[in-house]
């Protein structure tokens, strides 16, 4: 939607700005812990959230959920994110469904396999696939659901660097925890920044925007050792929440952000801040 033209504040509805109403938006790392916040509250300002994870976490049956609590027309997409062939089939079903898309928020991640692993034992085949599930992944569907909006009018796209992309992982984090960070996700979704801020500008005059939101230590029943280190390193002393990230992701899908683009909204507490 273009922007309207005028100084009078009086004449803006800023309230509506952040409405999703109508709105098809896709969602990748649909069933994931941000992932589900994410559909949940695009879903609550009125999208129909096309959800797309794995087959094992079945995202059909997690669309289905949402179609059923919102009253409104979703659709869950099974696929292997680094497949072209999946990400262009994903691209036929919803337009088969909708007939359009408004927005893509790239929430799938892999990297957990590679936690324990310390980096002299790291696998090509370790790195390879921390590499094409994030990188490639993202790089597939900007290219190919991307394209189409614009050159269809527009739409806006989020990206999910990391604090690691921003900062390198201090690794006191993790003393006398299981956790860790392994370098390919660093590495990962530092070329997602990098892809995200190129994109921005490229199809800028094609009114898709293309914005960032990097996360940090999101709460999922850590062990308390962890939550206690990194209270001491956060400047709000705390981990964050699911739904404190999925609020941004509904100022950058909305007109409410129309004139952002290429921006990385930090949601990590004020980690980077020190």
């Amino acid at each position: 939607m273009e922007p309207k033209r005028t100084t009078d504040p009086t004449t803006i509805n800023f309230r509506e700005k952040f409405e999703l109403k109508g709105k098809v938006i896709v969602i990748t790392g649909a069933c994931g812990l941000v992932g589900r916040a994410f559909c949940e509250a695009a879903a609550q300002f009125g999208a129909h959230v096309v959800a797309v994870d794995i087959p094992q976490a079945d995202p059909a049956a997690f669309a289905k959920e949402l179609e059923e609590r919102h009253d409104n027309k979703m659709l869950g997409v099974a696929l292997d994110v680094a497949s072209k062939e999946d990400v262009s089939a994903l691209l036929a079903s919803t337009l088969d469904r909708f007939g359009t898309i408004d927005g893509l928020v790239n929430g799938h991640q892999n990297k957990s396999h590679l936690i324990f692993e310390p980096f002299e034992d790291v696998s090509e085949d370790n790195w390879d696939t921390v590499v094409n599930i994030n990188l490639k992944g993202t790089f597939l569907t900007c290219q190919v659901l991307g394209s189409w909006m614009a050159n269809n009018g527009g739409g806006s796209i989020i990206n999910i660097p990391s604090t690691y992309s921003v900062v390198a992982p201090n690794q006191n984090l993790y003393k006398g925890t299981s956790l860790g960070c392994p370098a390919a996700y660093s590495a990962s979704k530092g070329g997602i920044d990098a892809l995200s801020r190129y994109l921005a500008s490229y199809w800028a005059t094609k009114k898709v925007r293309v914005n960032m939101i990097t996360p940090h230590g999101v709460w999922n029943n850590h062990e308390k050792q962890f939550e206690d280190n990194f209270a001491r390193f956060s400047p709000m002393e705390r981990l964050s929440y699911n739904h404190e990230v999925a609020s941004a992701m509904i100022y950058l899908l909305s007109d409410a952000s129309s004139y952002v683009t290429g921006d990385n909204m930090l949601v990590e507490g004020g980690w980077t801040v020190w």
